[in-house]
């Protein structure tokens, strides 16, 4: 006896094509949304230090223009991530006391010439730690210096 062998007529196609669901984009393509749970009270940059006179001249006109662009037009130069261990020893310590040691980069978004906010970003969300004055958190390190 010799064994019966099945003949296919066609053979299936083999092209996989993963779903994803449409409605999730990348978070660079989206806008910003602010959380202030986080946001650092005391300490050498803490909110309760601003004023109502600089948070309606200087912080508050930027946030608003933020939240007119993307993330990816936001992240540039003037606008961009740090890794923790880059930033001066004393932010280190601040980010220990405020339970917030786990956080790999934090975001410097520019105000002005030294003004900044530091935060950190889960997908487009900005969690607000930090109003920096006087660029104290991560100073800039002047060229042929």
């Amino acid at each position: 006896m010799s064994p019966k062998k099945i003949k296919s007529i066609t053979k299936p196609g083999i092209s996989k094509n993963p779903r994803i669901d449409s409605s999730l984009k990348d978070s660079l393509d989206r806008f910003p949304a602010w959380h202030l749970d986080l946001i650092d009270l005391e300490g050498p940059w803490g909110w309760e230090n601003i004023t109502k006179e600089i948070f309606l001249t200087h912080i508050l006109p930027k946030i608003k223009n933020f939240e007119s662009m993307y993330w990816k037009e936001i992240l540039n130069k003037q606008n961009h991530e740090v890794h923790v261990a880059q930033i001066c020893k004393e932010a280190q310590k601040r980010l220990k006391h405020i339970d917030c040691d786990d956080i790999e980069n934090l975001v410097s978004l520019r105000l002005t010439g030294t003004q900044r906010i530091w935060g950190f970003r889960e997908d487009n969300i900005f969690k607000i730690l930090w109003w920096d004055p006087d660029h104290q958190v991560y100073p800039s390190q002047k060229k042929h210096t």
